[in-house]
C-alpha cells in the first residue's frame, strides 16, 4: 500500500521507489547500534534516476540523522541543492520533526534543500519524540509518499528499540 500524505489520492510507488526504499532500509543495517535512537537510512536520487547521496544514522558522527548525513554528503560532493526540485529522497523512517541533539530537523533541512518527493516506509513510531515530518513536508509542497507494505523491514531493523507492538504495527 502506497499512500501521499497531505493530499487527496494514493500514489502508486513504482518499481524504482521500492528498489530504492530497499536499498536505504539496507544501508540502515549498519547504524552502529544505539538505545535511543532509530536506525535510519536515506538515499537522494536524482529525477534522471541517478544516485546523488547517500548516508546513515551516525554514520560521522554521533548526532547525525540519516536524511542530514545524506544531505551533507551532497553538499559535500559539490551537489550543493541546486536543481532538486526533480529529486527523491528515500528515508527507511520518516523525516524528523523534533530535535534535541541538532538546531535544525530532517524535515526543515529537506524543505530547506528544496528537495521535492520524499519516499518512507514507517511513520516514526511515537517512541522517542513526537513526529509530524510528512505532515510537515506536505504541507510545504513537498510530494510524501509512504509505502507501508514495506515498514516491516524497517521495525526489524530498529527491533532493539519497538518490541512486538510497541509502535501499533
Amino acid at each position: 500500500m502506497s499512500r501521499v500524505a497531505g493530499r487527496g489520492s494514493p500514489s502508486p510507488a513504482s518499481e524504482a521507489d521500492r528498489r530504492w526504499l530497499r536499498e536505504a532500509i539496507e544501508l540502515s543495517r549498519r547504524c552502529p547500534p544505539s538505545d535511543t535512537a532509530y536506525s535510519v537510512g536515506a538515499i537522494i536520487v536524482a529525477g534522471d534516476g541517478t544516485r546523488l547521496a547517500d548516508g546513515y544514522s551516525r554514520d560521522v558522527d554521533p548526532r547525525f540523522h540519516a536524511e542530514e548525513s545524506a544531505l551533507a554528503a551532497l553538499a559535500g560532493s559539490g551537489g550543493g541543492s541546486a536543481g532538486l526540485a526533480d529529486a527523491t529522497i528515500y528515508s527507511s523512517l520518516e523525516p524528523c520533526s523534533s530535535r534535541r541533539s541538532r538546531p535544525r530537523t530532517c524535515t526543515q533541512l529537506i524543505l530547506a534543500a528544496g528537495i521535492g518527493r520524499v519516499v518512507f516506509a514507517l511513520h516514526e513510531p511515537p517512541l522517542l519524540a513526537d513526529c509530524h515530518g510528512a505532515e510537515l513536508l506536505g504541507q510545504g509542497g513537498v510530494e510524501v509518499v509512504e509505502i507501508a507494505d514495506m515498514a516491516r523491514l524497517v521495525r526489524d531493523v530498529n527491533a532493539h528499540l519497538l518490541p512486538p507492538g510497541a509502535d501499533g504495527g
